[in-house]
This record gives C-alpha cells, sequence and structure tokens, in this order.
C-alpha cells in the first residue's frame, strides 16, 4: 500500500509538472496572447509595454518567467494579469458553490444513470427500453447552456419555479442554498445520465452472458439476486471510473457554461472570465486544480475497483 501511495504521489507531481508547462507555453504563440499588451491596453505607447515588460519579468527567458509565475503560485501571491485580483483567493471564493454544483449533480447523475441502466437492460428490446434509449440520446445531445436557458426561461421567468440564477451559500440559507442549486443539478446532469446508462446498459448485457452468471442460475439462486451480488456489482466498475473521472473535471471548472448560465460565481466561471481576457495566471491554476483532481480522483476509483473486484488487487 505504501508503495502505492508513493508511485500515485510521484505521478501526480509529474503530470502536474508537465500540464503547467505545456499551459504556460501555449500563451505566448496565442495570438494577441502577449500579457504585456493586454496589461498595458490599447493606447498604451511602445515605452509603456517596454516598460511593463521589464516591471513583470516579461522580458526575461521562459523558463524564468515559469519559475518566477510557480513561486508566486505555491506562496500564494499569484495575480491575474488583466483582473488584477489573487488568483488564490478567487479560486477559494468560488470553490463552494462550485463544490456544491459538483456533489450535487454528481449524485443525481451516479443514481439515475444507475436506475436507468439496469431498467434499459432488464427490458432490452422492450417499449421501456427503446424510450429511454432515445431519452437518453436526447440528454447527450442537448448542449448545457440551451438547456439552462430553457430552464432559466420557462420555469424561472415564466413559472417563477426556480431562482433566475446566483448561488447562495449553505451556511447563509440552507433552503436558498438548495432552491438555486436544483435547477443547475439537473441541468448538469442530464448529459452523464445520458451517457452512464448506455454504458451501464452495455456491460450488463455483455455481464448477463458470463459463465459465472449462469452458474448462479444453476445453482437456483434467484434472479434479482444473481442481478444484484454478481451482475451489477461487477458492471459498476466503468461506471465508478467514469464518475470519479468526471467529477473531478467538474470540480476543476469543467462545467463552465453551467456555472456561467446560472451566475454561480464557481471556480468554472471565473475560468471562462479568464479565458476571454487570455488571463494565464487564472488558467494556469485551474488547469492545475483540474489535473490535481482528477490525479486523486483516480487514486480514489482504483481503491474502490479492489471493493467491488475481488479479483483486483493493488500491486506492492
Amino acid at each position: 500500500m505504501r508503495r502505492f501511495v508513493v508511485r500515485r504521489v510521484a505521478a501526480a507531481i509529474g503530470v502536474l509538472f508537465v500540464i503547467s508547462v505545456l499551459t504556460f507555453l501555449i500563451f505566448p504563440t496565442i495570438p494577441n496572447g502577449d500579457p504585456a499588451l493586454r496589461i498595458g491596453g490599447r493606447l498604451a505607447t511602445a515605452q509603456e509595454i517596454a516598460q511593463i515588460r521589464h516591471e513583470w519579468g516579461f522580458d526575461k527567458p521562459v523558463y524564468v518567467q515559469y519559475a518566477r509565475t510557480m513561486e508566486k503560485i505555491f506562496d500564494g501571491t499569484v495575480v491575474s494579469y488583466t483582473q488584477g485580483v489573487n488568483v488564490l483567493d478567487e479560486i477559494r471564493h468560488g470553490l463552494p458553490a462550485t463544490l456544491s454544483l459538483a456533489l450535487g449533480a454528481g449524485f443525481i447523475w451516479l443514481m439515475l444513470g444507475i436506475l436507468f441502466g439496469v431498467v434499459t437492460a432488464i427490458k432490452a428490446g422492450r417499449f421501456a427500453d427503446r424510450a429511454l434509449t432515445v431519452l437518453a440520446f436526447i440528454g447527450v445531445s442537448s448542449p448545457p447552456f440551451f438547456l439552462g436557458a430553457l430552464v432559466i426561461y420557462y420555469l424561472g421567468y415564466k413559472a417563477g419555479v426556480v431562482p433566475l440564477g446566483g448561488y447562495v451559500p449553505l451556511s447563509q440559507d440552507p433552503l436558498q442554498w438548495f432552491t438555486h442549486l436544483i435547477a443547475p443539478w439537473l441541468v448538469l446532469s442530464v448529459l452523464f445520465i445520458g451517457i452512464y446508462s448506455r454504458v451501464l446498459r452495455s456491460t450488463l448485457l455483455d455481464t448477463l452472458g458470463e459463465d459465472y452468471v449462469r452458474t448462479a442460475r444453476a445453482k437456483g439462486i434467484s434472479e434479482r439476486r444473481v442481478l444484484a451480488r454478481h451482475v451489477l456489482r461487477n458492471s459498476l466498475i466503468p461506471i465508478i471510473s467514469l464518475w470519479g473521472l468526471d467529477f473531478a473535471q467538474v470540480i476543476g471548472g469543467g462545467a463552465i457554461l453551467t456555472e456561467s448560465v446560472f451566475s454561480l460565481h464557481g471556480v468554472g466561471q471565473f475560468a471562462a472570465e479568464s479565458i476571454g481576457r487570455l488571463d494565464l495566471p487564472p488558467i494556469l491554476v485551474v488547469t492545475m486544480l483540474t489535473a490535481f483532481a482528477v490525479v486523486l480522483l483516480s487514486a480514489i476509483v482504483d481503491i474502490l475497483y479492489a471493493v467491488l473486484d475481488p479479483r483486483i488487487r493493488l500491486s506492492g
């Protein structure tokens, strides 16, 4: 177990390093990506631009700029080029909204994805299977900004059932927290429910044809017990893997469209505003946050593998 943890930590450090370097190197090659020009504005003179480059260190070699930026990230003093705010403070401020969105939506899409996957597998070829398959494809094909706009207009503006947007902290008012997040939860979950149900359906149908399942049935074990203890348990392995990666992506700002449509002011919306400004420090920190969350959740998923399937063991 110790070797496993050491390998995971080393892998996490390596992934963060590579991603940070690639992200840092991409921006100087983007048209209008020169941070000195964006800080100076359209009316800045060449002398002012040169002075900005010197003050911010943009005239140094790229490896020196990278080292200075990473130093500022780790000591908590990294500042946005164009917004003039402390990046880590902004992420801390937006993280509660993003975590609230990720936890609620992640629970909904996991539970409903499993439910619909099981129903479509059991009712394969029947009306319920066809109906849920059509709904799954509609969900996968519907972008969050489109669904969010429909929900805000019809359920918020027209019916007044849900708020038009915004985020209320859980510590301030739990009921308002839930009321403001129920619509974003459902909008963000629709896409994942369709994917998870289709993946689980395919896995369940493949597992139902395995020899050990036929043996369990031959022993007289009830169909419900065979499905719950033998088929579903092994079929959940790819679902758990998908959920871990998707959940980590949402935490790292992957729900940019949903947060922007509902004005949740989370990490995703902060990343979207920074991308629009070509502001490197916030984008770099959010990208590293996403990478760290993916690596961490991947390690947790590997441990869950061993719990779900006794044949899987962590080496070392």
